[in-house]
């Protein structure tokens, strides 16, 4: 099965597939959970193979495996996720030569089941937006343009639903501002490019555009004062100037663990982005929009988030309300 015959510890190769996630910009929760099924995968191991070295793995271990997670898991989606890491390991070690094909690929995974959304409560949300906008007032230089960042970071989630691995890739071009002769094209939209999709826009919230056009400015000011060139549209810097362009996922994570400490919220990057699904469907908009503004397949079930419809309510008229108060 094996391309060439050398000794690889199971341990060391592991290592070395993380850290290719972690230098590909995956968020510290995605990491996590994949050093987790990977434990898993090495607590079978260690029982039930007294050989740790890579190169003497056969199909019918890995069919043990896939066997005990049958018995160990009762949830399909831990099974799948599971399955899912160790095929994606494997063709880690295909990509190395240490394997010709990926034998996880003929596996059958678990069907997929949609979780729970757990939505991050809407005045934890209104807490985190009020102080966006009162830190924006209280600050200056390059600590009110961070707090800038943040409001666009905060408006991308919430106000369009955006992955922290869409965010990290975007570019200022990808920012369409509205026709101010035509009342069709009102708001904001961003422009959103996937590689096995056509490019399509998603619209903002109202207040978006102000905001944008606010922080354009002063980033651009910015970059002129430290001497730094780049076309993305958020930006990473420490107290004195900014570092680079792009914001990649595991730092807007970690702006929302400062968050969550400071202010004792709980908000995640994914919480938000589940307050905006609900947002959109007490909005009226079709399903078929909603699926396709997420960027998921039309069979993709909205029907947990209409579940609990009627105990999350929210909106986008605070943001307006609150900016009006506390900025102007």
């Amino acid at each position: 099965m094996q391309t060439k015959q050398q000794i690889v510890n199971l341990a060391q190769i592991e290592e070395e597939f993380v850290q290719r996630l972690i230098k590909t910009g995956k968020s510290i929760n995605t990491v996590k959970n994949y050093r987790t099924d990977l434990g898993c995968f090495n607590s079978f191991v260690e029982k039930e193979r007294p050989s740790k070295n890579i190169d003497d793995f056969e199909l019918s271990h890995l069919e043990q495996y896939n066997s005990y997670l049958q018995k160990k898991y009762s949830s399909n989606n831990s099974k799948r996720r599971r399955i899912q890491t160790l095929r994606m390991f494997f063709d880690f070690l295909v990509e190395k030569g240490l394997f010709a094909t990926n034998p996880v690929r003929k596996f059958q995974t678990s069907p997929k089941f949609l979780d729970i959304p757990r939505p991050a409560p809407f005045s934890d949300i209104k807490t985190l937006w009020e102080f966006l906008i009162t830190e924006e007032k209280t600050t200056a230089s390059l600590s009110k343009l961070i707090t800038m960042r943040n409001q666009i970071l905060f408006l991308l989630i919430y106000g369009a639903a955006l992955k922290v691995s869409e965010i990290k890739n975007l570019k200022v071009k990808d920012v369409i501002l509205p026709d101010n002769s035509s009342k069709a094209n009102s708001l904001a939209r961003v422009m959103i490019n996937h590689s096995n999709r056509d490019p399509y826009t998603i619209p903002t919230p109202e207040i978006f555009t102000q905001i944008f056009s606010n922080y354009i400015l002063a980033l651009n000011k910015q970059k002129e004062l430290d001497g730094t060139i780049f076309d993305d549209l958020l930006f990473n810097a420490n107290p004195y100037h900014i570092l680079s362009g792009g914001l990649s996922a595991r730092g807007q994570e970690i702006i929302f663990e400062e968050f969550r400490k400071k202010l004792m919220l709980k908000i995640t990057p994914k919480s938000l982005r589940q307050a905006a699904i609900f947002r959109w469907i007490r909005a009226g908009h079709k399903e078929t929009q909603i699926k396709e503004w997420l960027g998921v397949v039309p069979s993709y079930s909205l029907r947990p988030y209409r579940d609990q419809l009627e105990t999350n309510i929210y909106n986008d008229e605070f943001m307006l309300r609150i900016y009006k108060q506390l900025k102007l």
